[in-house]
């Protein structure tokens, strides 16, 4: 079997997008309940490292498991073809046949893979049990997860974090922050388009859009919540 390469864009496209959202929806709630500058650092640095690290951490362990779950599974495959190679074969010769393969073609065919028994494992695998082996590597997979959640993540906590070299209001560095997150969203939905059929305009604004709302939701929250604490 051809050994695939690790394709690393769903893991950059799901961490990028969730360590924006979450750390925007956390700057967003904080600056919503009326919170101090402190608040938000500490806050937005905890979600940052704690939610980038247990994502990687799960990243792992569940490619992991799916791995031990593949070989498992091939185990079980490899041993059926040694104890009933009958009822194997017969398998083999109706997955062939969904491929169009008849008469001389279909005898040529099960000839050459029943000599391969790594080949006859792999039809099995992907035509019986829909199991189709990528290249998976918990490592990498858990690399690329928290490169990407912590620095789209950081994006939203940069105004704050250098609030004092820039000359703006509080109001004008949220907006400054909303529009900052909004377009490191708008980069990673690009990125995810360029592997598409989509335009990429249509992938950032759409990227942009689903962001955007999770935020707004934490805002409105974070200032319900302020005004329910001031009527008290």
């Amino acid at each position: 079997m051809v050994k695939m390469k690790y394709n690393w864009l769903p893991d950059f496209v799901y961490a990028g997008i969730d360590g924006a959202v979450t750390t925007f929806a956390v700057v967003a709630g904080v600056v919503g309940a009326n919170l101090s500058t402190s608040t938000i650092l500490i806050l937005g640095f905890a979600n940052l490292l704690a939610d980038g690290f247990s994502m990687a951490t799960g990243k792992y362990l569940s490619d992991k498991a799916e791995l031990e779950r593949m070989q498992y599974l091939r185990a079980i495959e490899e041993r059926s073809i040694i104890e009933k190679p009958k009822e194997e074969k017969k398998k083999i010769e109706v997955i062939l046949k969904s491929f169009g393969f008849r008469t001389e073609d279909l005898s040529r065919a099960k000839k050459v893979i029943f000599k391969n028994p790594k080949t006859w494992v792999n039809l099995m695998m992907n035509h019986e049990l829909n199991i189709i082996e990528d290249n998976v590597e918990p490592k990498k997979g858990a690399a690329v997860t928290i490169l990407a959640f912590v620095t789209i993540g950081l994006i939203p906590l940069l105004g704050y974090i250098f609030q004092r070299f820039l000359p703006m209001n509080t109001e004008s560095l949220f907006i400054g922050t909303c529009f900052s997150t909004l377009l490191a969203l708008f980069f990673v939905g690009t990125v995810k388009s360029r592997f598409s059929k989509k335009s990429w305009v249509i992938g950032g604004l759409e990227t942009s859009a689903i962001g955007g709302f999770a935020a707004s939701i934490a805002y409105f929250v974070g200032y319900f919540l302020n005004f329910l604490s001031s009527q008290a």
